[in-house]
C-alpha cells in the first residue's frame, strides 16, 4: 500500500508517518466507512483503528482511490477506541 503524503500532513502529538503507515499494515486494523450518505462531489473519508510495530493504537482519517492512501489526520485512539479494536481483534480469531 502506497501512502500519499504530499499534502503536508502535519506529525500531530508526536506521531511519525511510519507509526502511522505502521497502523494500517496492522493485520488486525480496522478499517471503517461511515455510513452516511454523501453530498454529491464530496470524497468518502474513511477511519483506520490499527496499531503501529510498537504497540501503539492509532485512530486515522484516510481518503484512497485503491491504491494509495492520503491521511487527513491522525492521534493516538483513545481507551474506548482501544477497548472497540482488542474486542474485534478476538473476535477475529475465534
Amino acid at each position: 500500500m502506497e501512502f500519499d503524503w504530499t499534502g503536508g500532513f502535519p506529525e500531530p502529538h508526536e506521531l511519525s508517518s511510519g507509526e502511522i503507515e505502521e497502523s494500517f499494515e496492522d493485520p488486525f486494523s480496522l478499517r471503517i466507512f461511515p455510513d452516511t450518505e454523501l453530498e454529491p462531489g464530496r470524497e468518502a473519508r474513511y477511519f483506520c483503528l490499527g496499531r503501529s510495530v510498537a504497540g501503539k493504537a492509532l485512530f486515522s482519517v484516510f481518503w484512497t482511490d485503491g491504491k494509495s492512501h492520503r491521511v487527513i489526520f491522525s492521534r493516538p485512539a483513545t481507551e474506548e477506541e482501544i477497548v472497540f479494536l482488542e474486542r474485534k481483534t478476538q473476535e477475529a480469531s475465534i
